[in-house]
């Protein structure tokens, strides 16, 4: 079976993506040789640490060696062990620049092995490493990952804590030769002094201080150098959407806009995006922690995707990034499976309520009817307007409310977030505000103001919810109360659906509570409910269910199992649920006066509710 790729026929399976993604070379070799560099660095540091981890068989050879080579040996060795392991991870990835370490630090560590310990076996692993990586220096071409000025400190911590730790086994390694009986507060000392290149405490006989002073300013040296190069090196730019990259989506969203309810999330500003070769259609995406995560459907005409996922897999094949996509529909999982060779598995589901069918009437609806009235009869009245409406000022005013009232310090969303509220060129989103003028109004920065909703564009005849965000004074069923007056209003504004939060696993919690469920999915449905605590789970997938939606599920494309936690973990950072960024105490302020159209705001699934 072909598709037809931008015009052009060719293999419904590419087969560079896969050779890329199931050639034996490209997975098994870079591998092989990630595990032997770490394997080897870890024999480099015990014969560092430990002279006589195995007896030498070249006493000869020793004998005609200056005295002071062997701790200088020492000390070489150990560095190269450290550094091999730190490259270990980066080869297992294809890294080109973990290559070319490699390359020049195994010759040294062989040479560290033959003067110190004398070992044949040490310097032909060394050898046959070296021999095997220039043999396959094809397979390490990846580019570099985007960086940031963080990692090195990042790099000084958990370098200066390995070094710390390291040196107390070094200082502890000669009990034989110590002097005195120094305790742990000497080695300690000892320890940092060392590892500035400064004498420490405990003494030693036999000249074993040399030894152990050569080795701890030899880690010292290693934190320092790689904290400098970590420091001052070139960054490698991170993915950012430019103002001719959005001009492209939004003419492709003009088109074919209202295929997929997240398409517009696409033009958040923090993402990179690849086109297909006819720039008809494109995937947008971000890098995390050496996850390329693409949320959604590809943008543009359904037969030009097959090219537009080619190239989103070159690109990410030349940095050796792990693939992976969050949220797409049916159609876009059958697709990506398709072209590429990808497993895909249903996450959540969707609720998108049609507006001809939507009515508070009936016994559904019941509990939602009634915390409305009892919301109206508090005085509260709603307002839904398209941005492009709104006044500047009122406009700044919403965008003041909706970052101080954000329920945490940690910004969210990535696959269900636009990342900005009233911008000129969202002129067709929505928003929905409710007020209530009371004695306090005047007083307050925002006066009436009590909630807000924000929707994006879904086409030309739909809104897909973005943000919820409420004053914490306010009235519980705010929330509520904004969605029903958006789909009441929604005839006026020519809106004929809307999606509304996604909710994770609702179909295992929705089974999980019939009568009969079996004992599995009722141990599942227990572990979702206890995660809940922390991740909204079950409340979001109870919040939607009050509307009667229909639900649309949604799946995450992966290449294989064992790369799902890290998808994981990268999402849980790209969502803002894993923060693992330096800390920035007057981050809010300074972004609020700096961008005022530019407020990173949660995925539309976090709103802050309360019981009824």
């Amino acid at each position: 079976m072909s598709v037809t790729v931008d015009g052009d026929k060719s293999e419904s399976v590419p087969s560079r993506i896969r050779r890329v993604l199931r050639g034996p070379r490209a997975e098994k070799v870079p591998a092989l040789v990630g595990t032997a560099c770490a394997f080897i660095g870890l024999i480099d540091i015990a014969a560092g640490v430990f002279p006589r981890f195995r007896a030498s068989r070249m006493h000869a050879l020793a004998e005609v060696l200056p005295g002071t080579l062997g701790p200088l040996s020492a000390a070489l060795s150990l560095g190269v062990g450290v550094l091999l392991l730190l490259l270990a991870h980066g080869l297992k990835r294809h890294k080109r620049r973990a290559w070319r370490a490699a390359v020049i630090l195994l010759p040294v560590g062989a040479v560290a092995q033959f003067v110190y310990r004398h070992s044949v076996i040490g310097v032909l692993f060394s050898l046959v490493l070296l021999a095997l990586l220039l043999a396959h220096r094809g397979e390490f071409a990846a580019l570099p990952d985007p960086r940031s000025r963080w990692k090195a400190l990042a790099n000084f911590v958990l370098m200066g804590a390995g070094s710390i730790a390291l040196g107390l086994v070094i200082v502890s390694a000669h009990p034989g030769r110590v002097v005195g009986s120094p305790g742990l507060s000497d080695r300690l000392e000892h320890v940092l002094y060392g590892l500035f290149g400064v004498e420490g405490p405990v003494g030693y006989r036999g000249g074993v201080d040399w030894t152990v002073g050569y080795s701890l300013g030899a880690l010292g040296l290693l934190t320092a150098i790689t904290t400098i190069y970590l420091a001052f090196r070139p960054e490698h730019p991170v993915a950012r959407l430019t103002g001719d990259d959005e001009a492209r989506l939004r003419a492709l969203l003009d088109k074919h806009g209202g295929r997929d309810s997240l398409g517009h999330f696409a033009l958040r500003r923090d993402k990179g995006v690849v086109f297909s070769p006819s720039g008809k259609a494109a995937v947008c995406y971000r890098v995390v922690s050496g996850v390329m995560l693409a949320s959604g459907d590809p943008i543009g005409d359904v037969e030009a995707w097959p090219g537009a996922i080619e190239r989103f897999m070159d690109e990410a094949k030349a940095h050796s990034w792990t693939p992976a996509v969050m949220g797409c529909s049916e159609t876009g999982g059958e697709v990506w499976t398709r072209e590429t060779g990808l497993d895909a598995l249903e996450l959540g589901d969707e609720a998108v309520v049609d507006v001809a069918d939507f009515s508070l009437t009936g016994r559904a609806m019941r509990n939602v009817r009634q915390m409305v009235k009892r919301i109206e009869r508090n005085g509260y009245q709603t307002r839904v307007r398209r941005v492009r409406d709104l006044s500047d000022g009122e406009l700044e005013r919403i965008r003041r409310a909706a970052a101080d009232w954000r329920g945490t310090d940690t910004e969210r969303g990535f696959s269900m977030a636009l990342g900005r509220i009233g911008d000129p060129a969202d002129g067709d989103a929505v928003i929905a505000t409710a007020h209530k003028a009371d004695d306090d109004s005047d007083g307050s920065a925002y006066g009436d103001l009590k909630a807000i909703i924000h929707f994006v564009p879904w086409g030309t005849d739909g809104m897909s919810l973005e943000l919820m965000r409420r004053d914490r004074s306010a009235d519980p069923g705010m929330n509520e109360l904004l969605i029903v007056a958006a789909l009441q209003a929604s005839p006026k504004l020519g809106i004929e659906r809307v999606s509304l939060n996604f909710a994770m696993f609702r179909s295992a919690l929705a089974r999980g509570e019939k009568l009969g469920a079996g004992p599995v999915l009722r141990v599942w449905r227990g572990l979702l409910v206890f995660l809940s605590r922390w991740f909204q789970i079950e409340s979001l997938y109870k919040f939607n269910a009050k509307f009667q939606p229909r639900w649309e599920p949604r799946f995450v494309v992966y290449r294989n199992a064992r790369d799902l936690p890290r998808i994981g973990f990268a999402a849980m950072q790209a969502e803002g649920f894993v923060n693992l960024a330096p800390p920035r105490p007057f981050r809010r302020r300074s972004a609020a006066k700096a961008r005022p159209c530019a407020h990173i705001t949660p995925a539309r699934g976090e709103h802050e509710m309360r019981a009824a």
